[in-house]
């Protein structure tokens, strides 16, 4: 079948007798992915094994051709180049009015009469004039077919080079009209995925450090400051979840070499070390909520602690929740069990201490209770004479990572006139409040030993003080009166506490967040009005938070605001949220080994449950109808 074929590659001095053309041309060859593409593309001509012949199968000429301008020559040429137009017009035309069926069959198209086929090396069969001539589709793929159309005949190749176009159409790619919009970091499509992403967490971090030396590693996937420098989405980072895991996977021989007891002394691996901490903490700050109560000593308790703790003006709970009571109800353990219950499965006490009704109590995350150290307290009684103790302080400290924090709760002398006394119950506090024991100092050469807070790098007082407003009480309501959105410094200009802090006789380095809320003492229980016994108390600032860091900006005030939903006592609850700045440590310190109170988490989610549970049994009992049930 192919006889003449080879004829005329293995004679190619008889071309003439073959192909009757006057143009120059040369013979080259291809590589083998372009011959396999034509081989490819003669595969529907060739026909089947068994001899049969398909009405498209390629056959040499029967006799040569003689001249261009031969009639019969020029009637097949004009009907094949027509049909060629045709089939190019409908890939080309966006009204889609060409023909279909043949644009099909034009890839199939017998090739001219006088065209030869070349064999290369690998046996693939291609027409001459591909190899001869190039086409403009091949030479420009940015000109379209139309464009090529739109030529004048004489700069249109001939209708070997239209036939050689057919076979492997090359349509122009879609060019803007103007210029692109500036493309936004968080965009959102479902279709994107991270599958084919490498993420520098499934790297060996070893090499990543010896590749960009000083430069932090960020190996938590869940951090959003991995997706800074690059285009991402939603549907990426869910996908990227849903693939690996958040935590960092552990090499076998980590678990070989590594103990959380004792862990390494050098910054490197050491489980209080700079790795973990931006693991858990990247922008290296934790979230405090600190909250201070006078309970007056009812012994009955709010019925929801939703808004003391969890209040719906912020966004985010916090990291941990450090509550401070004075005066509180005779059950400790059932008022632990509440805040449990309120803050839920997410948190769990770390520790709790008391003298006698102040009661100080740490809730942290539990997944960072693997950070923090042993748990030390002390107290420190102000009147010793008095069998119920209900004045003086209770601290607790601990360190969490490289940073070490004190947390104080007290109760000062009452009475309007009695600042010298309150005075002296800070003095006595801070030079007996026996505060670090175990646990080493993170900068030695900057403590006091006689002051306590100079021990720690991030303090915070707070509690009753007592401190009073040296104003009449009427006059003190006619300020109240004038006050317009939360100014309280014509207030505050009378506040004692401020006076003998400017003045340096009091919380030596402390400082406090501006103040935005009312008087918080005193109320009558239940209402809002302020005490209308036969005292007629001033309204006082007497509850308050202070705070004392070593390094100069490391607490940030989030919020400092009083709590006016809870009126079963008569002080108001005040509340401070703070972010704080955390430093990395060494595992040269007692750690706690994950310790807190199992029993007391266990109470409070099975409070939670059955409260869940009756209060979906009341809703279904009230709600239900034969039409529909209201939730």
């Amino acid at each position: 079948r192919y006889s003449r074929l080879h004829h005329v590659c293995e004679a190619p001095g008889k071309e003439d007798s073959v192909i009757n053309d006057s143009r120059p041309y040369e013979i080259s060859l291809v590589d083998s992915k372009s011959c396999k593409e034509h081989n490819d593309a003669l595969k529907l001509t060739a026909g089947n094994s068994e001899g049969e012949i398909s009405p498209y199968q390629p056959r040499p000429p029967s006799l040569p051709r003689l001249s261009k301008s031969s009639k019969t020559g020029s009637v097949e040429e004009t009907v094949r180049t027509r049909r060629l137009r045709n089939s190019q017009e409908s890939l080309s035309d966006p009204a889609e009015t060409g023909s279909s069926t043949d644009s099909l069959k034009e890839d199939q198209t017998v090739p001219a009469p006088g065209v030869a086929m070349v064999r290369n090396h690998n046996s693939n069969v291609r027409p001459l004039s591909a190899v001869t001539t190039r086409s403009p589709g091949f030479r420009d793929r940015g000109n379209s077919l139309s464009e090529f159309e739109s030529r004048p005949c004489s700069q249109q190749s001939d209708p070997i080079d239209q036939w050689v176009r057919s076979t492997k159409v090359r349509l122009s790619p879609v060019q803007p009209t103007g210029p692109l919009p500036a493309l936004e970091k968080s965009f959102a499509s479902a279709t994107l995925r991270a599958a084919n992403r490498i993420d520098r967490d499934c790297l060996d971090y070893s090499v990543l450090a010896k590749e960009k030396l000083g430069e932090r590693l960020h190996r938590n996937l869940s951090d959003s400051r991995l997706l800074e420098n690059m285009g991402s989405d939603s549907a990426s980072v869910n996908s990227l979840r849903s693939t690996y895991s958040v935590l960092s996977p552990i090499r076998p021989q980590d678990v070989r070499n590594r103990s959380f007891l004792e862990g390494s002394v050098l910054g490197n691996g050491a489980l209080l070390g700079a790795e973990e901490l931006d693991r858990y903490f990247p922008d290296r700050r934790l979230g405090i909520y600190i909250a201070t109560w006078n309970m007056q000593g009812e012994k009955g308790l709010p019925p929801n602690l939703d808004d003391f703790l969890l209040p719906t003006d912020s966004e985010f709970a916090q990291d941990f929740y450090i509550i401070g009571v004075q005066e509180g109800c005779p059950d400790r353990r059932e008022w632990e069990t509440r805040l449990q219950e309120t803050l839920g499965p997410y948190y769990v006490m770390l520790y709790a201490a008391s003298l006698g009704v102040l009661y100080l109590t740490v809730f942290v995350r539990r997944d960072l209770i693997w950070f923090c150290s042993e748990v030390e307290h002390a107290t420190v009684t102000t009147r010793i004479i008095s069998q119920i103790k209900t004045k003086g302080a209770v601290g607790i400290a601990f360190t969490f990572f490289g940073t070490s924090f004190l947390f104080i709760t007290s109760h000062f002398t009452s009475g309007d006139a009695k600042i010298y006394e309150r005075i002296l119950d800070y003095n006595k506090i801070v030079e007996a409040l026996g505060l670090p024991k175990d646990l080493p100092d993170t900068n030695p050469y900057r403590s006091t030993p006689s002051d306590v807070t100079t021990r720690f790098d991030q303090v915070f007082w707070f509690g009753d003080f007592n401190f009073r407003l040296s104003k009449d009480r009427v006059d003190v309501e006619a300020i109240m009166n004038r006050t317009v959105e939360g100014d309280m410094g014509p207030l505050l200009e009378h506040d004692q506490l401020s006076k003998e802090m400017n003045d340096g006789s009091i919380f030596k380095g402390f400082q406090e967040a501006p103040i935005h809320f009312f008087p918080t003492y005193k109320f009558d229980i239940g209402c809002d009005i302020y005490d209308t016994t036969s005292k007629q108390r001033t309204p006082s600032y007497t509850d308050r938070i202070l705070f004392r860091n070593r390094q100069a900006g490391d607490i940030k005030v989030v919020k400092y605001t009083s709590c006016s939903s809870i009126k079963t006592s008569d002080h108001r609850p005040v509340i401070g949220v703070f972010h704080v700045k955390l430093r990395p440590g060494r595992d040269n310190i007692p750690l706690g080994a994950g310790q807190f109170d199992r029993g007391l988490y266990l109470e409070g989610i099975r409070r939670r449950i059955t409260r869940e549970l009756k209060r979906r049994e009341a809703m279904k009992s009230q709600g239900s109808s034969t039409i529909c049930t209201l939730s």
